[in-house]
């Protein structure tokens, strides 16, 4: 499903049910050894699904261990990410020849609760939110946004490892043809040689979900200056 919101660069896998024949490598395995069923399923699955976006590029089925804040360590030359809600697991995955950083997130297309649009908003955007709402009461507007803030924080790590608060990014959602762009309200790192200032993404609604999507591609590389050919004596 998500695939239709990414570049072609970008290798996706998604499922909707947990694979009876997911499993963790041996040295994943302490990452989820203390969790509930449900966070091991999410966890297992998620893992699953980047193994075979992996494999699609041709890579060895390796373990995905986590970092110090809990994002996955991609091997050298991959960018990726994942993600996972109720009834739905992704994971994507880029070689970074391609693709700079990938950020996806999906949520169930149901309104937040009660205080935390709140909580993930700037003042700017609660207007909007109310303003989609009443012309596209199909789409859970607010849920979107957290989600749409969840991509750009994913997107935003592996180029600063840094945190990003939801406060620290104002969102203008498309309701007419799926994106958005986040301005980012802190000093972004430099990318290709500019400072960032910004994130351009797409979403789509189907089946129940909401999954949104960032990605920065690499640069194409500068074409070479024609050879001149030597002046006929």
């Amino acid at each position: 499903m998500i695939e239709s919101i990414l570049p072609t660069a970008v290798a996706a896998v998604d499922t909707f049910v947990d694979p009876p024949g997911a499993t963790l490598h041996q040295e994943e395995e302490p990452l989820v050894s203390q969790a509930v069923h449900k966070r091991r399923a999410e966890f297992t699955t998620g893992r699953w699904c980047a193994r075979q976006a992996m494999a699609r590029l041709g890579r060895p089925l390796i373990p995905i261990l986590s970092g110090a804040c809990g994002e996955p360590q991609w091997p050298a030359g991959l960018v990726g990410s994942i993600t996972h809600c109720a009834g739905y697991r992704c994971a994507v995955v880029a070689e970074t020849t391609q693709v700079t950083t990938v950020g996806i997130d999906a949520e169930p297309n149901e309104p937040l609760h009660h205080g935390i649009l709140a909580a993930i908003s700037v003042p700017e955007e609660v207007p909007r939110i109310e303003a989609l709402r009443h012309d596209h009461p199909d789409v859970s507007w607010d849920r979107l946004l957290f989600s749409a803030k969840e991509s750009v924080y994913k997107a935003w790590f592996p180029l600063t490892a840094r945190w990003l608060d939801f406060q620290d990014a104002s969102l203008v959602i498309n309701p007419v043809d799926g994106t958005f762009n986040a301005r980012l309200r802190v000093t972004g790192p430099r990318v290709h040689g500019r400072k960032l200032s910004g994130f351009a993404g797409r979403w789509l609604v189907d089946q129940g979900l909401i999954v949104t999507a960032i990605t920065i591609p690499e640069p194409a590389p500068a074409a070479a200056a024609p050879v001149e050919a030597p002046a006929q004596l």
